[in-house]
């Protein structure tokens, strides 16, 4: 999204990437009471409940079939919770599918997330290259993005929208710069404009930028474009997951992919060539 990216620029640019100087006063005073005051616009609520309540139909056998293969395949509970970080700084508690192993220490996981706002690297999963704690079919579910679904749950409750900032965890916001909280002006989602402009090709620094230029710029059309990008998107993001996967199974130049290269040139050549003699 080029466009996306020249307005991530400009947000940096115009005070989004740095922290304002000047005195408080009366205008201060003023905003930090309306930020008090902050809610989800009514357009926002309204789309948000007729969305899910059209989409339960469709998803609640998916969502079914998903707990019943983690009931059967792995140890623990169907469901993840964990708390995160909403709208002005609330916390919450917010549910996923569970895709690990019961009781993984989420410590490797904050680390990693450091990691990512001090070097503002790419924004990799950690399991982008495999995972021993992933349960059975816990990568697949990832890759299409399935263990999101309890999270209508959080919407439905009013403490996410479909659309908006990846809510992040407490140990993350403290880390967050002050202009950086801007991100946090409205509720977090489920998908969001950084999550169709990028995404785990984007650093830290551009996706707090996608964020504030959401906060800003968010609307009724807005929401839904989003909405329409996600599933090719989440496709495409799939689809380079299983590709990166089987590119290092089976590198380029590996003995299996020569074998197999053989194997192939001696089906094209054919039994009648290969019987064939020396031609005179």
């Amino acid at each position: 999204m080029k466009t996306s990216r020249r307005m991530v620029q400009d947000v940096s640019r115009g005070g989004a990437g740095k922290e304002a100087s000047h005195s408080p006063g009366a205008a201060d005073c003023e905003c930090q009471s309306n930020l008090a005051n902050l809610r989800a616009p009514l357009w926002k609520r309204l789309l948000d409940i007729c969305c899910v309540l059209i989409a339960i139909p469709t998803l609640l056998p998916t969502m079914l079939l998903v707990a019943v293969a983690i009931r059967f395949s792995s140890k623990g509970p169907v469901l993840f919770k964990q708390e995160r970080v909403g709208l002005l700084g609330k916390r919450f508690i917010l549910f996923k599918f569970r895709t690990m192993v019961a009781g993984t220490d989420t410590a490797v996981h904050e680390a990693h997330t450091a990691s990512l706002i001090e070097t503002d690297g790419p924004m990799l999963k950690l399991d982008t290259h495999g995972d021993a704690r992933l349960i059975p079919y816990g990568r697949m579910l990832r890759a299409a993005g399935l263990d999101e679904l309890p999270q209508l749950i959080n919407v439905l409750r009013g403490e996410m929208s479909i659309v908006g900032p990846r809510p992040c965890l407490p140990s993350e916001y403290s880390r967050y710069l002050p202009w950086q909280r801007e991100r946090f002006q409205t509720l977090p989602g489920i998908t969001g404009l950084w999550q169709v402009s990028g995404k785990n090709r984007t650093t830290f620094s551009e996706m707090v930028n996608f964020d504030i230029q959401y906060v800003r710029m968010q609307s009724f059309w807005l929401d839904l474009k989003i909405m329409l990008k996600t599933i090719p998107t989440v496709v495409n993001e799939a689809i380079d997951i299983e590709r990166r996967r089987r590119s290092r199974r089976f590198p380029i130049g590996s003995s299996y992919t020569a074998r197999l290269t053989d194997r192939r040139a001696s089906r094209e050549v054919g039994p009648s060539a290969r019987s064939a003699g020396p031609v005179s």
